[in-house]
């Protein structure tokens, strides 16, 4: 499969490309997503006459920044996904892409499921749904892919925050009133290949909205913090206290889902991929932050 892949630099991007070194990765000089429309046929004319399946791995991810930059949210998240589903379309290509647990407003009490009605409650998401129903409806062969906290051991994400925080202080606060789940960006990065390769063969369950996280028992960023410093001390870190606070005493511009666990057994039954647990996801991640980590 002649995987081409939009964006280069992100988590996603970076742990698809270790998994699949002979893609075509398109960074942002070589397709501005915020650029429209005629940018964008432009910058994708040639290399999709070599592709077999497309990865959506770009997207403004800056939540709050989103507030007030509202356009260029639009358009790299609903506007460009539209275009580049649409341009695939013309050449019976399908189409992966990657979106988000913010698309749900946050007021349940268990697992969203694929087919939940969508509610966002911040602009982010408002533009992540937009960019959802765009690309059903240019492009069949499609498959979007929700998925929640994601994190590696290089980029900056909240396991990567922590544990700088941590170098500087022994206590640290973290809200402990939105639940979720983490995902390894390994392993979503192996879904979205898994995925793209089972619509380029042709395969009907491939199509639609899947949930795609790692497993394993919902849990606050709170919890998420104390597990990563936990495990940290193992690769001789020293201790970190958390302290756990709600989220008005951490105002931000933008809302968050107070509950965005996603129901991901749809996904491992339709791909059979099972998801590994967020431990053992973190584990690895941690293994490979301090493996890499410059000595202080």
């Amino acid at each position: 499969m002649r995987l081409l892949v939009i964006g280069k630099t992100g988590q996603l991007a970076r742990a698809i490309a270790e998994q699949e070194p002979n893609a075509t990765f398109l960074d942002r000089n070589a397709c501005d997503l915020s650029k429209g429309p005629d940018h964008i046929r432009s910058a994708l004319e040639g290399p999709l006459s070599d592709a077999d399946a497309v990865i959506i791995a770009a997207a403004y991810t800056a939540v709050d920044q989103a507030e007030t930059d509202v356009d260029t949210a639009h358009a790299v998240n609903a506007i460009a996904p539209s275009v580049i589903a649409e341009l695939a379309a013309e050449r019976n290509l399908p189409v992966v892409h990657i979106s988000t647990d913010y698309v749900f407003q946050g007021n349940a009490t268990e697992p969203y499921q694929p087919d939940a009605p969508t509610d966002p409650i911040n602009v982010y998401g408002r533009t992540k749904r937009d960019g959802e129903v765009a690309i059903r409806q240019a492009n069949p062969r499609s498959a979007i892919l929700r998925t929640s906290w994601v994190y590696d051991a290089s980029g900056k994400n909240f396991m990567t925050t922590m544990l700088r925080l941590a170098k500087d202080r022994n206590t640290v606060t973290v809200v402990n009133d939105q639940i979720g789940r983490p995902t390894y960006a390994a392993d979503l990065a192996k879904a979205a290949i898994l995925v793209a390769q089972n619509l380029q063969n042709g395969e009907d369950d491939a199509s639609g909205i899947f949930h795609v996280s790692n497993a394993g028992l919902a849990i606050s960023w709170a919890d998420f913090a104390r597990t990563i410093f936990e495990k940290a001390e193992a690769h001789g870190a020293s201790p970190t206290t958390v302290v756990d606070i709600p989220s008005r005493d951490y105002p931000t511009p933008a809302k968050r889902p107070s509950y965005s666990v996603l129901d991901i057994s749809d996904f491992e039954t339709k791909l059979g991929m099972e998801m590994h647990a967020w431990e053992a996801g973190l584990d690895q991640a941690l293994n490979r932050y301090f493996t890499n980590r410059p000595s202080d």
